[in-house]
């Protein structure tokens, strides 16, 4: 059985796609003004806005009745004939971002049985950063009961000559065209394409290579470690979530119906980490209702670190509108987005504070204006580093980088049926 494969895709028909596709439920989620603007756009019309739980809202106390509307909303959506279902097939994505550029990716299902998120882990699909085990159990109850699934996943595989998803853009001529149309909120255009049956047996061949053993330990030049084909760069506790429910499915099933259950398989999108759109942004932190000189000094006194340049990693702050730097040379984490939440995590365990984790500097700041508010800001790392980082070292800390800024993160659109 391949890992990554061919999936029964469900898209909406007769629909206004605008309206139906909304971004992932992770973003903006300190900007409940922008969830409110997308309410807004999309009002009595299908929309995945539905058949989420944007993360904005999760502390608003009414969690149960959202989870029992969503299901309610997926139930009506099958029942009422919303979707075509695509059997068996690849949907070759083209995202226009907000900045006009153009990536590319390649919609199907992942095998859960070939992840693991666990620390040290040598599967074949593995987790890029830390996973945040307590973020998965608010994830779990939306997905418990859930006849479909929804995703923003996105799935890297490090693909140097480019033979799995790039010679799908001389072909779309001969594939159908399932959907075409602009983003809400200015957040670019997305085209998709039902990919021939000529061309799945050629992404399938090609994705195979990855796997080559040989080739592995020459490209990253590595002996006796486990084969990294696929790494999840977005969705992470997504992921996560799936495998978790998976786990406690497989365990009331046959051999024969463990094979086949739709809940082992997980609905993602594919990118090559080489395709020249996409680029890795840093995520950035900040902590409310704090003291922020007191938080500053207490890291300051944690690494002894310096505000003048010391040759050391670099942390920039801002609160109230000042702004400033710390160096630090003394720490264990190779970087400085690491050397920052192992103080914060320490922190905010014996101290007063609330941390988010927020897209763009702009934002950090406007955030960082309010009263008893801190942000911290770094650079990104480098997307080119990162399977040969988690083949050598393992996972990075968590909340390491983003894949683009937040607008341009993947809206929700295809979906596939998980009982």
């Amino acid at each position: 059985m391949a890992i990554f494969e061919t999936a029964d895709v469900l898209i909406p028909h007769k629909i206004d796609f605008t309206k139906w596709s909304v971004v992932a439920c992770d973003q903006y989620t300190s900007e409940r003004e922008y969830w409110e603007d997308v309410k807004n756009i999309t009002g009595d019309a299908p929309s995945t806005l539905n058949i989420i739980f944007p993360e904005v809202y999760l502390d608003d106390g009414n969690a149960d009745e959202r989870i029992k509307n969503i299901n309610v909303k997926m139930e009506e959506y099958l029942e009422n004939g919303l979707f075509h279902e695509y059997k068996d097939t690849f949907i070759y994505v083209k995202r226009t971002q907000s900045d006009g550029r153009t990536r590319h990716g390649l919609v199907g299902k992942l095998d859960l049985e070939e992840y693991d998120f666990s620390a040290g882990s040598q599967s074949k699909i593995r987790a890029t950063e830390g996973t945040i085990i307590e973020r998965i159990p608010p994830r779990q109850r939306i997905r418990k009961n859930a006849p479909l699934e929804v995703p923003h996943i996105l799935i890297l595989i490090d693909d140097r000559e480019r033979m799995v998803i790039e010679p799908l853009e001389s072909k779309v001529e001969s594939f159908e065209k399932v959907y075409d149309f602009d983003l809400m909120k200015n957040a670019g255009h997305l085209v998709g394409y039902n990919v021939n049956n000529i061309a799945k047996r050629e992404i399938l061949l090609s994705i195979e290579k990855l796997g080559d053993k040989d080739a592995f330990e020459a490209k990253y030049g590595v002996k006796g470690k486990g084969i990294l084909m696929f790494a999840a760069g977005d969705g992470n506790h997504s992921l996560a979530t799936a495998k978790t429910c998976w786990e406690e499915i497989k365990q009331t099933l046959s051999e024969d119906e463990i094979a086949s259950h739709p809940a082992r398989f997980a609905l993602v999108e594919l990118m090559n980490i080489h395709d020249e759109a996409l680029e890795f942004e840093p995520i950035q932190r900040v902590i409310f209702d704090t003291d922020p000189k007191k938080l500053l000094g207490a890291l300051v006194d944690y690494y002894n670190a310096s505000y003048t340049d010391n040759g050391g990693q670099r942390i920039d702050y801002t609160y109230q509108g000042k702004e400033g730097s710390v160096y630090i040379t003394e720490t264990n984490s190779n970087l400085p987005v690491g050397t920052l939440q192992k103080f914060l995590d320490k922190y905010l365990e014996e101290n007063d504070g609330r941390i988010d984790y927020i897209h763009g500097n702009d934002v950090v700041r406007k955030l960082a204006c309010n009263d008893n508010t801190i942000g911290f800001m770094v650079d990104s790392m480098e997307k080119n580093d990162l399977f040969t980082t988690v083949i050598k070292d393992g996972s990075l800390p968590r909340k390491t980088f983003s894949m683009g800024e937040a607008a341009d993160k993947r809206f929700y659109l295809e979906c596939k049926k998980i009982i």
